[in-house]
């Protein structure tokens, strides 16, 4: 079930007209393969954000202003951190993963735990971006009005990144039991 959800079922399409079309006329490894490469060009958007972000992140203890900052924000600055360490590896672990199992015959597994590191690294990559909003206002600002504007952005994330995704899946795909 969960592994439905994370590898990619080849939809059949459903034009406007409601009609459907066939899927795909693709071998396992061929679909093995296309969805790694798929999968691939995904996570270099992701992993080239959350470097330079983390990149950024680090070297925020070494400014004087993080001399002046509140026991809290330095929580918040370490929590954020660590959250920006995590996204990273989860999201640069598919490569190692497919260095070590390359050549086992194994790619449509390798592929279905690569996609779970992703979800998991885009998890913590929106963990960084409210932790280090979160921070960033709260310096900025000292205001009370900054969790529920962090809320407002986290609310968009996750409207951009699941809702309308997961909208768009159920409004147009179709998954028939031959199509895992």
């Amino acid at each position: 079930m969960a592994d439905d959800r994370v590898a990619e079922a080849i939809p059949t399409a459903r034009p406007a007209d409601g009609a459907v079309q066939a899927g795909r006329q693709e071998s396992e490894a061929e679909r093995a393969d296309r969805q790694w490469n798929e999968l691939m060009q995904e996570i270099r958007v992701a992993q080239t954000g959350v470097q330079i972000l983390f990149g950024f992140l680090l070297s925020v203890a070494f400014t004087p202003a993080f001399g002046h900052l509140s026991d809290t924000d330095r929580i918040i600055y370490i929590t954020t951190v660590v959250f920006g360490a995590t996204a990273t590896g989860a999201l640069i672990a598919p490569v190692p993963f497919h260095r070590w199992v390359s050549g086992r015959s194994i790619k449509a597994q390798t592929v279905r735990w690569a996609a779970r590191l992703t979800f998991l690294g885009l998890a913590l990559l929106i963990a960084t971006l409210t932790s280090a909003l979160f921070l960033i206002l709260r310096v900025a600002t000292h205001d009370g009005f900054v969790p529920w504007l962090v809320g407002g952005v986290v609310a968009w994330y996750l409207a951009c990144w699941v809702v309308l995704p997961m909208w768009a899946r159920q409004r147009y795909t179709t998954r028939t039991e031959d199509a895992t």
